[in-house]
């Protein structure tokens, strides 16, 4: 079963309902207000999907990759390359 993950601005019943009629479970934390809770919550996968999109938002401050000034698709792909290199080198 495939698992649909989102931030906590998707919290409502009615996505919660249209993901589970296409047959896939919800993934997406509920607000803290909540009655239900997170008990049903991957909180593993959730956290990589976090991992994930703030990789992408530290590679979006490199200008290049962000406005995509090459014309080239193996240039691009190398300066995105790069700038992972550069993002990963301090850890």
């Amino acid at each position: 079963m495939e698992t649909i993950i989102a931030d906590k601005g998707y919290d409502s019943k009615r996505i919660r309902e249209t993901i589970e009629s296409q047959g896939a479970r919800s993934g997406i934390p509920r607000k803290r207000n909540s009655v239900k809770g997170n008990a049903d919550l991957d909180r593993g996968l959730y956290r990589y999907r976090h991992l994930v999109e703030n990789t992408f938002a530290r590679l979006k401050h490199y200008r290049a990759v962000a406005s995509r000034f090459d014309k080239l698709k193996r240039n691009y792909e190398s300066v995105v390359a790069m700038a992972y290199m550069i993002l990963w080198l301090p850890m």
